[in-house]
Parts: C-alpha cells; sequence; structure tokens
C-alpha cells in the first residue's frame, strides 16, 4: 500500500488518543496529512466512520486527496467529520494533525459558548490567549453541508478575530465540542491534552472566584515565547 506509513500514523494517534482518555465510545476522531504526498498534492488519512478504537487497523483506516477530498485508498467511509478536517487543512497550511474530541471540561465551554480565557501561565504555555469559540452556525449551515460549515465558521472564527492558528492551535465550536491540532501528531494529541487540563482549571477558577481577570499580556507572552519561536529557551537544544 502506498501510504502504509501514513496508516500508521493515524492508527497509532488514535488509539493514543483513546489512551488519553479524552474520548469515549466512538467519540472523536484524529487526522494527520502528508503534505508531499500525491505528486504535492497532499493527502489525508482519517479513521472510519464509527468504529471502535478497538477494532481499528491500518488496513481501515481511509486515504483522501487533500486537494478533492476523493478517497484514494481505503473500503470504509471516512469519519463523518472529514469535511471539517479537510477544509482546516487546507486553510492552516502549518498545520499536520487534527483532533476532535467531546473531552468533558472543554466541552463544557463549547455548550456554554464561552471561550476559554488565559487565566494562568499553564494556559500560556500552549496558547497564546483565549481559545476561541465560533459564532452559532445558522440553520442554512446546519441543513447543508452541516461538516465543511463546521469548518467555515472556524476559520471565519480565526480570520474575522485575527488569531494565528499556529499560536491558539484549538478552537471551540459553538454548541459542539473542541477541535485542536498540531504541526506533527504528538504535539495535536499534546494541545488535545493540554486543552482539557486547561478547560478543568478554568472551570475550577470561576469556582473560586468569578471575577477572576486573564493573565497580564507581560506573563502571557513571557510563558508562551519562552516556549515558543525563535527566542524559546524551554527545554533541551
Amino acid at each position: 500500500m502506498p501510504y502504509e506509513q501514513l496508516r500508521k500514523q493515524v492508527l497509532d494517534l488514535n488509539n493514543a488518543l483513546q489512551r488519553s482518555g479524552l474520548v469515549v465510545l466512538t467519540f472523536g476522531n484524529a487526522s494527520v496529512v502528508d503534505r508531499s504526498a500525491d505528486g504535492g498534492k497532499g493527502v489525508m488519512g482519517i479513521k472510519p466512520s464509527g468504529i471502535s478504537y478497538e477494532k481499528l487497523s491500518p488496513d481501515n483506516m481511509v486515504i483522501l486527496s487533500l486537494a478533492s477530498g476523493q478517497i484514494l485508498e481505503g473500503t470504509h467511509r471516512p469519519s463523518s467529520d472529514t469535511p471539517t478536517h479537510l477544509h482546516l487543512f487546507q486553510q492552516f497550511p502549518n498545520i499536520v494533525s487534527i483532533v476532535h474530541t467531546h473531552s468533558q471540561s472543554a466541552t463544557a465551554f463549547a455548550q456554554a459558548r464561552r471561550g476559554i480565557p488565559c487565566l494562568g501561565t499553564t494556559h500560556a504555555d500552549h496558547f497564546y490567549g483565549t481559545v476561541p469559540v465560533t459564532r452559532d452556525m445558522t440553520p442554512a449551515e446546519i441543513a447543508t453541508d452541516y461538516e465543511l460549515n463546521t469548518a467555515h465558521v472556524i476559520v471565519e472564527t480565526f480570520r474575522t478575530q485575527k488569531i494565528n492558528p499556529d499560536e491558539v492551535p484549538a478552537v471551540l465550536v459553538a454548541s459542539h465540542a473542541p477541535f485542536v491540532w498540531g504541526n506533527s501528531p504528538g504535539k495535536a494529541l499534546e494541545n488535545a491534552v493540554a486543552l482539557e487540563s486547561v478547560a478543568a482549571m478554568q472551570l475550577a477558577a470561576y469556582q473560586l472566584n468569578p471575577g477572576i481577570a486573564p493573565i497580564s499580556q507581560n506573563l502571557l507572552d513571557k510563558h508562551f515565547k519562552r516556549k515558543h519561536g525563535p527566542g524559546a529557551y524551554y527545554g533541551q537544544k
């Protein structure tokens, strides 16, 4: 199979997602893109729809053209969220992997239609400011091309609010759940775990102090930039 390595990456990521505790039953999915494949047009691998994580194998991962969405390999129907993943890969060119979960705390913010502001340094280590929530989708957007329109409102949110998706690699879809991404499968999963942890911390912080203000810009800059960008010094070289 031409895309054997990509199939394995997608399987490993979905299995790691299940082990992380961020998904239950068949909630959630994960995808990986290879932008150099298919003559430079790019391909995306994603889990099949509705198959339990315990039954996943490399053979039932689905490979699609990044440009057209056409299935190139695989006999199963891809995840129902495939149009969302495809459009995000097309519009955010630096991301390599996307993770979608219904993790409890982050989904609570999405269902409350509230973004997750940066209240502390744990958040600042991973997300450069508020993790935004999208607007509500219109009845027409829900009725036709729902999954693609989900991606449209995500992209709209980042562009209208002038948020860099490389610096805030997560979004809450209003009344739905989070989508998280990264520049590698491991980073996408790490960001999804971080998002759920941060969301749980924020909920507790609001209980203790409902009027708490976001972190200062100076402290946000310090914590984010010491781990990200050309001046980063956290960790080993």
